[in-house]
C-alpha cells in the first residue's frame, strides 16, 4: 500500500503552467512536491530530494530529458521510478526513453492531470 505523505514527487519541467498545474493535483492528494524548470537542476534535484518518482519533460533547455534519465540511470542517482512525462509521441521518443530506463513514458496530451497522478499511483505501487 503506497504510504502517500511520505512520497516525495519530483516534478521537471520548463513550462511554469505545467508545473504549478502538476504541483496543485499532487499536492491536493497529499504527496510531497519539489520542482525544477530545467534538465541541470533536475539532477541536482534528484541528488537531494531523494523522489519516489521523477516526472522528467524531455523538451527543456541546457539539458533534455533524455540526457537527465541517462545520466540518473548510469550513476545510480535514484532508487524512485523515472516517468517522462511529455509531449513527444513518437514511437522512436518512446522507445528510446525506455530503451534508457525510463520506467513509464506519459503523453501529457493524452492526460489529465488526474489520470497523471492515478498512473504515477500506479507505478509506485509496482515493485
Amino acid at each position: 500500500m503506497l504510504d502517500i505523505k511520505n512520497t516525495k514527487i519530483l516534478i521537471v519541467d520548463d513550462d511554469p503552467f505545467i508545473l504549478d498545474m502538476y504541483v496543485l493535483k499532487f499536492k491536493e492528494e497529499g504527496f510531497q512536491v519539489e520542482t525544477a524548470s530545467d534538465g541541470q537542476s533536475g539532477l541536482a534535484k534528484i541528488k537531494e530530494f531523494l523522489p519516489n518518482a521523477v516526472l522528467l519533460d524531455i523538451v527543456m533547455p541546457a539539458m533534455d530529458g533524455f540526457q537527465v534519465l541517462k545520466e540518473a540511470k548510469e550513476n545510480h542517482l535514484t532508487t524512485g521510478k523515472i516517468i517522462l512525462l511529455t509531449n513527444l509521441g513518437q514511437k522512436e521518443d518512446i522507445d528510446k526513453g525506455m530503451a534508457l530506463g525510463a520506467d513509464d513514458y506519459i503523453i501529457k496530451a493524452h492526460f489529465t492531470p488526474s489520470e497523471v497522478v492515478k498512473k504515477i499511483k500506479e507505478v509506485l505501487e509496482k515493485k
